[in-house]
């Protein structure tokens, strides 16, 4: 697996990750699904300079242009909750693209310290040749990816798999990287050293999608 750590090179993303991390700040619901979505923006941005594009003639009021577009069939998939404002600020840049969505959740046992991915929910277009995107912004260990990657699947073989997350764990990046061909392409926004004992992200923000909507039950 190729893996693009966002990270590497400064950029605003950096003040918008350190906001999301804020616990001074976390509290306005209103700007925390902004930043995610920012950074959903400006991945959206990189990404798009590895893709294919072709030559389109425009015509404009005093002539006509030719302009660089892009050419690939692009399929952007969220993994439910937490990614939704992930998924608009792509959506925002790659305005003309299919869309998926699907429902995982983690299935613990009592004492909280093991778990199953469980999909429940799947909505998707045909994959087949085309360009898939699987966004979640936490990747902590990695079983959601796999688990909505073999699930979306069923749906055709896709021409290229980017996965993409706003924070991953240095355990989700090895687990991925052993478990996923090396012609799969990770990108992330910044990587963190570790898991607690019940598989959060250390010292990552908290629970994703309770910051973005409010705590569920």
């Amino acid at each position: 697996m190729k893996i693009n750590r966002i990270e590497k090179e400064n950029s605003v993303i950096g003040n918008y990750v350190a906001q999301l991390r804020d616990i001074n700040i976390q509290n306005d619901q209103p700007k925390f699904r902004r930043n995610v979505q920012r950074i959903g923006m400006f991945m959206a941005y990189e990404i798009s300079k590895t893709l294919n594009f072709e030559d389109l003639m425009v015509k404009t009021p005093l002539g006509e242009s030719k302009n660089s577009v892009i050419k690939d069939e692009l399929v952007l998939t969220t993994i439910l909750r937490a990614g939704l404002p992930f998924h608009q600020g792509f959506l925002d840049v790659f305005d003309h693209v299919e869309n998926a969505f699907i429902a995982a959740f983690r299935d613990y046992n009592k004492d909280h310290t093991q778990f199953k991915i469980v999909t429940e929910y799947l909505a998707s277009p045909s994959i087949d040749g085309k360009t898939l995107l699987i966004i979640d912004p936490m990747i902590a260990t990695g079983q959601s990816m796999i688990t909505s990657l073999e699930v979306l699947k069923q749906r055709g073989t896709p021409k290229r798999i980017i996965l993409v997350g706003l924070i991953a764990s240095e355990q989700a990046l090895a687990f991925l990287n052993e478990e996923l061909d090396e012609n799969i392409e990770l990108y992330v926004a910044t990587v963190d050293p570790e898991l607690d004992e019940h598989n959060y992200i250390v010292p990552g923000l908290g629970d994703a999608g309770d910051l973005c909507y409010g705590e569920k039950l």
